[in-house]
């Protein structure tokens, strides 16, 4: 299952493990990624509050988590290729996996064709 934040994150939930990334959206609006801020392994993060942050040559992002929890694992392709977010945001440029302590965080979250639509405007 594929879900949404309004801020542009993703979680692809499997069962209480939740992997996090960013839209493919956003990653056209921010443009070429040089570098990735990335949370400790064992931080706990808190649904729609910064946990990483992403450079580009256009600005410097803060990615809010779409859910809470501990992370368990970060994507640490990440530190030699940035670019991995440009090329694959949503597979191979995921960001960190956390393990949820509120799974009914999700019910707040979008589906990916809600997504879609919210920002074909």
């Amino acid at each position: 299952m594929l879900k949404f934040s309004k801020d542009h994150a993703w979680v692809k939930v499997d069962d209480n493990i939740g992997t996090v990334g960013i839209s493919d959206y956003a990653q056209k609006q921010l443009k070429d990624v040089v570098f990735v801020e990335l949370p400790e392994k064992g931080k706990k993060v808190e649904k729609d509050k910064m946990a990483a942050s992403i450079e580009s040559v256009k600005s410097v992002s803060d990615i809010n988590s779409p859910v809470s929890g501990e992370v368990i694992e970060i994507n640490e392709s990440l530190k030699d290729d940035p670019t991995l977010i440009n090329k694959d945001s949503q597979g191979k440029g995921w960001l960190f996996k956390v393990k949820m302590e509120k799974k009914e965080e999700l019910d707040s979250l979008i589906t990916e064709g809600e997504y879609k639509k919210s920002n074909e405007a």
